[in-house]
């Protein structure tokens, strides 16, 4: 039995490490703000994490915001339509255009393992340290428990939010991704 577990363990893992990538995105709208506003804004967030170098890159672009933008970050984790707290860089994600009403991120990459990728407040809250945060994010993050925010003076709170979930074509390897995150965690303990 130890056997049949064992290389059930490998091709799982080898399996997770051909299918790393995983791309989770949203419409950016008022509407999907908790709770919804009447913005006229619009916009798209895509966020494509690869699992196995843990890299997350970043595309946005929005328009139409009532006033310029004074934050932007990724939430995790909750349900898609609650709220919970900054999980990434405040007040934006680092070099997220800022004081502008329309704008585009493209092509960021960031390390998962990189403090300055996270809220401090976020790493605190689960366990102290970037090790502990970032299966936390990534766990949530795949799962679709997260979502992105555009905050500005006229809505302090959220302007336009996206609700990031998996593309279609990558829910199989998102399920994939976090088998092998929970063998990970299971064999380093």
């Amino acid at each position: 039995m130890k056997r049949f577990s064992l290389a059930m363990g490998v091709l799982l893992l080898g399996s997770v490490a051909q299918a790393s990538i995983v791309t989770l995105s949203g419409t950016l709208s008022g509407a999907n703000e908790s709770p919804a506003n009447a913005s006229p804004a619009t916009g798209f967030a895509s966020f494509t994490v690869d699992t196995v170098a843990l890299t997350i890159t970043e595309n946005i672009s929005f328009s139409g915001l009532t006033a310029p933008d004074t934050a932007a970050h990724i939430h995790c984790c909750v349900p898609i339509g609650g709220n919970t707290g900054v999980a990434t860089a405040v007040p934006a994600l680092p070099g997220f255009p800022l004081g502008v009403t329309s704008g585009t991120y493209t092509n960021q990459v960031f390390s998962l393992l990189n403090a300055g990728f996270y809220n401090p407040a976020f790493i605190t809250a689960n366990g102290g340290t970037v090790a502990t945060a970032e299966p936390v994010f990534l766990a949530g993050f795949l799962s679709g428990q997260s979502y992105f925010n555009i905050h500005d003076a006229n809505f302090p709170a959220g302007e336009v939010r996206a609700f990031l979930t998996p593309e279609p074509g990558t829910l199989i390897l998102a399920g994939l991704a976090l088998a092998g995150l929970a063998l990970r965690r299971r064999v380093v303990r």
